[in-house]
């Protein structure tokens, strides 16, 4: 993009960057925040920035992280622009009023992708709509996939999750000459993100920087390093070289992602298997994080605003065709499920007293959003009443088989129901007083800590946004969850092949586990 040098000029730590006034608002894109990860820093932590002299253009975009394309079965719901580079460590900034007297809130948005794409460049995730309402909205392009969660011993863990402090940092920093007030910064993602999002609010170096955080399909944890490391291993023995950082960083760029992708594509949330994720790393992550948040010290004065869609599985399931495909296998997909969840067979027999009418992928489908999402973030609300606010997103898309699945809240957040990318999901005509509602609520929680609905007690309320007037629910998944609490736990056992518990798998049953995952692949790529 060409510079236009009667745009706004804000100056940064490292150097001024010019950015363009669009619709009313101020917007700089492509800031970096760190140094490119490449060369001798790859598989490192990240490292500031060069500084520069005069003003960078700040009006296009800047590279999105390495990453394997969607699958065609996704690409035609999901959006994932590529844009080349290596100083891929950048931020966008949008705001209504550049300059230090402003002080108006900050929202930083970490997007989602499972830790392996996405990028800022998602069109969805236009900040416009914030700062039209009094935002200042910040989102982040990091490390994914190997570079920002591989595993190996001659580098640390985690550089991902550190890029993400490291643009914490820079935005507590600088956001005050762009308009936002230090003080008032909400961390918000999605998916991904929010798991993010949780191991930021809990990180000890992080402590003191955040006021509030919004958790939108996606609760605080730690991947098991076993789970991590299989990936790397896989990966490892494809390319015929060591599981190393030394040895990866030698491997030419585009390979190791073709690479990535064939070793994740057994990988999915509903069955489980090996993939990328947050690990305990003794420094940044010493704990679990939602060990720590809700056991522990951390984040105690941070507001939270976290929900779910009441069908996410639905995008991990009708893509290629498997809620059919799982529906016919009956069974064994209960298996996969009981292996995911590490749980015995009293829990889908629950699931089913209560839900005779479902299908097996509604079984598995919900069972697993329950053990992922609902279980952890109740969790988490009952350890910090009065500052936590739940929601349950029930709008169902315009598209076939969809309903109210992952990701299709995101357009409603941002107010940009209107843009192609959000139709691939939502369909065409997603209704704009929805949209109005939800990001409304999303302002003045970012602005108040208050999104306009009873906090979290013992009542145990959830606002549902879509299925007629916004309305309290209380306890919607009581019955469901309890089934959780009343069961047994079961401890997994690894498993030298796919991790399928010892105590649900046997050798028909790890047999059979696999043979679905084997033709989930199929049928997904």
């Amino acid at each position: 993009m060409t510079a236009d040098q009667t745009g706004p000029v804000v100056r940064t730590p490292y150097g001024a960057v010019r950015g363009r006034h669009e619709r009313g608002v101020a917007v700089f894109r492509g800031i970096p925040y760190a140094a490119p990860p490449f060369g001798p820093r790859r598989f490192r932590p990240p490292e500031p920035p060069e500084p520069w002299d005069g003003v960078r253009d700040a009006g296009a975009f800047g590279p999105t992280a390495p990453k394997p394309p969607y699958s065609g079965a996704f690409a035609h719901y999901l959006s994932d622009p590529v844009v080349p580079g290596d100083d891929c460590l950048n931020l966008n900034v949008w705001t209504p009023e550049p300059g230090p007297s402003a002080r108006l809130p900050v929202l930083l948005w970490l997007h989602g992708g499972a830790l392996t794409r996405g990028s800022s460049a998602v069109p969805v995730y236009d900040g416009y709509g914030f700062a039209r309402d009094g935002v200042v909205l910040v989102s982040v392009n990091y490390r994914l996939g190997v570079e920002g969660y591989g595993l190996f011993p001659d580098a640390p863990p985690n550089p991902g999750l550190r890029d993400q402090l490291a643009a914490l940092e820079w935005v507590h920093e600088s956001i005050a000459a762009f308009g936002g007030d230090p003080d008032r910064i909400t961390v918000a993602g999605q998916s991904a993100g929010a798991i993010s999002t949780g191991a930021l609010i809990a990180a000890p170096p992080a402590q003191g920087l955040i006021r509030r955080a919004v958790l939108q399909s996606g609760a605080p944890e730690a991947s098991e390093r076993d789970r991590v490391r299989r990936m790397v291993r896989r990966m490892a023995t494809r390319l015929k070289i060591p599981a190393t950082a030394e040895a990866f960083a030698a491997v030419d760029r585009d390979l190791l992602l073709r690479t990535q992708a064939e070793v994740g594509r057994r990988s999915s949330p509903v069955l489980g298997g090996p993939a990328f994720g947050i690990v305990v790393d003794g420094d940044l992550v010493p704990r679990d994080p939602l060990e720590a948040l809700v056991e522990g010290a951390a984040a105690r004065g941070v507001d939270l605003l976290m929900g779910w869609t009441r069908d996410e599985y639905r995008l991990w399931l009708v893509p290629g065709g498997l809620v059919e495909h799982v529906d016919r296998l009956g069974p064994v997909a209960v298996a996969g499920a009981m292996a995911r969840c590490h749980c015995g067979h009293e829990v889908p027999h629950g699931y089913r007293a209560l839900h005779p009418d479902s299908g097996t992928s509604e079984i598995v489908g919900q069972m697993v959003t329950d053990h992922l999402l609902r279980l952890p973030l109740h969790r988490l609300a009952d350890s910090r009443p009065g500052t936590s606010h739940v929601y349950e997103f029930a709008w169902p898309s315009n598209l076939p088989g969809l309903r109210s699945c992952h990701a299709l809240e995101l357009g409603f957040v941002f107010d940009t129901g209107d843009v192609p990318d959000s139709a691939k999901l939502a369909g065409e005509g997603a209704p704009q007083e929805l949209c109005d509602t939800m990001h409304a609520a999303w302002v003045r929680f970012v602005a108040s800590g208050d999104p306009g609905w009873q906090a979290w007690d013992e009542s145990r309320p959830v606002q549902i946004l879509g299925d007629g007037p916004p309305h309290i629910a209380h306890g919607p998944r009581d019955a469901e969850l309890a089934l959780w609490s009343a069961a047994e736990a079961v401890a997994p056992e690894p498993d030298p092949v796919d991790g399928v518990p010892a105590t649900v798998r046997g050798a028909e049953l790890a047999s059979a586990v696999r043979r679905l995952r084997r033709s989930v692949v199929t049928r997904r790529h």
